[in-house]
Protein backbone atom coordinates (compact mmCIF):
# COMPACT_ATOMS: atom_id res chain seq x y z
CA UNK A 1 0.00 0.00 0.00
CA UNK A 2 1.10 3.37 -0.67
CA UNK A 3 0.54 6.33 1.34
CA UNK A 4 -1.00 7.72 -1.74
CA UNK A 5 -3.70 4.98 -1.04
CA UNK A 6 -4.60 5.97 2.33
CA UNK A 7 -5.65 9.25 1.30
CA UNK A 8 -7.42 8.14 -1.71
CA UNK A 9 -9.56 6.19 0.85
CA UNK A 10 -10.14 9.12 2.76
CA UNK A 11 -11.32 10.84 -0.34
CA UNK A 12 -13.61 8.42 -0.58
CA UNK A 13 -15.04 9.18 2.49
CA UNK A 14 -15.25 12.67 2.37
CA UNK A 15 -17.23 12.73 -1.02
CA UNK A 16 -19.78 10.22 0.63
CA UNK A 17 -20.72 13.99 2.46
CA UNK A 18 -21.50 15.83 -0.49
CA UNK A 19 -25.15 14.01 -1.34
CA UNK A 20 -26.64 15.38 2.29
CA UNK A 21 -25.09 18.74 1.68
CA UNK A 22 -26.80 19.00 -1.38
CA UNK A 23 -30.75 17.56 0.03
CA UNK A 24 -29.56 20.11 2.99
CA UNK A 25 -29.50 22.87 -0.01
CA UNK A 26 -32.86 21.83 -1.61
CA UNK A 27 -34.51 21.99 2.07
CA UNK A 28 -33.35 25.06 2.76
CA UNK A 29 -34.17 26.28 -1.13
CA UNK A 30 -37.50 24.19 -0.57
CA UNK A 31 -38.86 25.13 2.76
CA UNK A 32 -36.89 28.05 3.98
CA UNK A 33 -35.24 26.36 6.91
CA UNK A 34 -32.37 24.38 7.33
CA UNK A 35 -31.23 21.67 9.63
CA UNK A 36 -28.99 23.05 12.45
CA UNK A 37 -27.87 19.63 13.73
CA UNK A 38 -27.05 18.90 10.45
CA UNK A 39 -25.09 21.67 10.18
CA UNK A 40 -23.16 20.64 13.22
CA UNK A 41 -22.49 17.49 12.02
CA UNK A 42 -20.98 18.85 9.13
CA UNK A 43 -18.68 21.53 10.44
CA UNK A 44 -17.50 18.53 12.71
CA UNK A 45 -16.95 16.11 10.07
CA UNK A 46 -14.98 18.76 8.16
CA UNK A 47 -13.11 20.22 10.55
CA UNK A 48 -12.51 16.15 12.08
CA UNK A 49 -12.04 14.68 9.31
CA UNK A 50 -11.36 15.90 6.43
CA UNK A 51 -9.27 18.88 7.88
CA UNK A 52 -7.81 17.83 10.89
CA UNK A 53 -7.17 14.07 9.82
CA UNK A 54 -6.97 14.31 6.04
CA UNK A 55 -4.85 17.65 5.75
CA UNK A 56 -3.53 17.19 8.47
CA UNK A 57 -1.42 14.16 6.90
CA UNK A 58 -1.38 15.93 3.59
CA UNK A 59 0.12 19.02 4.58
CA UNK A 60 1.87 18.01 7.90
CA UNK A 61 3.63 14.97 6.11
CA UNK A 62 3.30 14.25 2.34
CA UNK A 63 3.61 18.03 1.94
CA UNK A 64 6.26 18.43 4.44
CA UNK A 65 8.15 15.67 3.15
CA UNK A 66 7.94 16.56 -0.96
CA UNK A 67 9.36 20.12 0.72
CA UNK A 68 12.60 18.76 1.31
CA UNK A 69 12.82 16.92 -2.35
CA UNK A 70 13.87 19.15 -5.59
CA UNK A 71 10.22 18.69 -6.93
CA UNK A 72 9.35 20.05 -10.25
CA UNK A 73 7.53 23.90 -10.33
CA UNK A 74 4.52 22.23 -11.36
CA UNK A 75 4.33 20.32 -8.35
CA UNK A 76 5.37 22.77 -6.28
CA UNK A 77 2.34 25.17 -7.59
CA UNK A 78 0.06 22.09 -7.28
CA UNK A 79 0.85 21.76 -3.44
CA UNK A 80 0.37 25.91 -3.13
CA UNK A 81 -3.08 25.68 -4.76
CA UNK A 82 -3.85 22.53 -2.80
CA UNK A 83 -2.95 24.10 0.67
CA UNK A 84 -5.07 27.42 -0.19
CA UNK A 85 -8.09 25.49 -1.44
CA UNK A 86 -7.40 23.60 2.68
CA UNK A 87 -7.65 26.89 4.06
CA UNK A 88 -10.88 28.20 2.63
CA UNK A 89 -12.00 25.13 3.18
CA UNK A 90 -11.37 26.00 7.01
CA UNK A 91 -12.60 29.35 6.08
CA UNK A 92 -15.71 28.43 4.44
CA UNK A 93 -16.54 25.73 7.25
CA UNK A 94 -16.13 28.60 9.91
CA UNK A 95 -18.64 30.85 8.04
CA UNK A 96 -20.87 27.80 8.01
CA UNK A 97 -20.21 27.40 12.24
CA UNK A 98 -20.89 31.34 12.45
CA UNK A 99 -24.17 31.35 10.31
CA UNK A 100 -25.68 28.42 12.02
CA UNK A 101 -25.20 30.16 15.01
CA UNK A 102 -27.10 33.07 14.06
CA UNK A 103 -29.98 31.23 12.62
CA UNK A 104 -30.12 29.28 15.93
CA UNK A 105 -30.18 33.34 17.49
CA UNK A 106 -33.47 33.95 15.00
CA UNK A 107 -31.50 35.61 12.30
CA UNK A 108 -33.62 34.33 9.38
CA UNK A 109 -31.40 35.82 7.03
CA UNK A 110 -28.02 33.82 7.85
CA UNK A 111 -30.00 31.27 5.70
CA UNK A 112 -28.49 32.45 2.65
CA UNK A 113 -25.15 32.68 4.24
CA UNK A 114 -25.52 28.85 4.94
CA UNK A 115 -27.21 27.68 1.54
CA UNK A 116 -23.41 29.68 0.35
CA UNK A 117 -21.30 27.84 2.52
CA UNK A 118 -22.70 24.66 2.02
CA UNK A 119 -22.63 25.35 -1.97
CA UNK A 120 -19.09 26.27 -1.64
CA UNK A 121 -18.38 23.57 0.06
CA UNK A 122 -20.08 21.19 -2.21
CA UNK A 123 -18.30 22.29 -5.25
CA UNK A 124 -14.85 22.62 -3.50
CA UNK A 125 -14.48 19.14 -2.12
CA UNK A 126 -14.76 17.17 -5.54
CA UNK A 127 -12.59 19.37 -7.57
CA UNK A 128 -10.06 19.27 -5.02
CA UNK A 129 -10.45 15.88 -4.85
CA UNK A 130 -9.83 15.13 -8.19
CA UNK A 131 -7.32 17.16 -8.83
CA UNK A 132 -4.96 15.37 -5.91
CA UNK A 133 -6.17 11.69 -7.38
CA UNK A 134 -5.88 12.15 -10.68
CA UNK A 135 -3.22 14.84 -11.18
CA UNK A 136 -1.00 15.33 -8.14
CA UNK A 137 -0.68 12.13 -6.00
CA UNK A 138 1.01 9.57 -8.20
CA UNK A 139 3.23 11.82 -9.74
CA UNK A 140 4.48 12.67 -6.08
CA UNK A 141 5.44 8.79 -4.74
CA UNK A 142 7.80 9.54 -7.79
CA UNK A 143 9.98 11.15 -5.48
CA UNK A 144 10.05 8.92 -2.99
CA UNK A 145 12.17 5.22 -2.46
CA UNK A 146 9.91 2.39 -1.58
CA UNK A 147 11.27 2.09 1.82
CA UNK A 148 10.15 6.23 2.11
CA UNK A 149 6.62 5.20 1.36
CA UNK A 150 7.07 2.53 3.95
CA UNK A 151 7.85 5.48 6.40
CA UNK A 152 5.85 8.09 5.67
CA UNK A 153 2.82 5.49 5.36
CA UNK A 154 3.66 4.40 9.06
CA UNK A 155 3.35 8.43 10.37
CA UNK A 156 0.56 8.36 8.41
CA UNK A 157 -0.88 5.58 10.58
CA UNK A 158 0.64 6.73 13.74
CA UNK A 159 -0.54 10.64 13.27
CA UNK A 160 -4.43 8.37 12.65
CA UNK A 161 -3.79 6.91 16.01
CA UNK A 162 -3.07 10.13 17.95
CA UNK A 163 -5.65 12.01 16.23
CA UNK A 164 -8.84 10.56 18.65
CA UNK A 165 -7.05 11.32 21.84
CA UNK A 166 -5.69 14.87 20.29
CA UNK A 167 -10.00 15.40 19.78
CA UNK A 168 -11.05 14.86 23.02
CA UNK A 169 -8.58 15.90 24.79
CA UNK A 170 -9.57 19.17 23.48
CA UNK A 171 -12.93 18.21 24.11
CA UNK A 172 -11.97 18.16 27.62
CA UNK A 173 -10.22 21.28 27.94
CA UNK A 174 -13.68 23.41 26.22
CA UNK A 175 -15.43 21.75 29.05
CA UNK A 176 -13.50 22.23 31.95
CA UNK A 177 -13.21 26.19 30.34
CA UNK A 178 -16.78 26.23 29.87
CA UNK A 179 -17.64 25.12 33.83
CA UNK A 180 -15.50 27.91 34.91
CA UNK A 181 -17.54 30.29 33.34
CA UNK A 182 -19.88 32.58 35.75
Amino acid sequence: MLPIDLLMKEHQIIEQMIEPIKKQMTEIDENKKVNSAFIEIIVDFIRTYADHCHHGKEEGILFRELGKRDISQEHSKTIRELIQEHVYARKTTTQLQKANENYLNGDSRSLTDIRKCLNDLAELYPQHINKEDNSFFHPSMDYFKPYEQEAMLQEFYEFDRKLIHDKYSKVLDEMKEISIKP
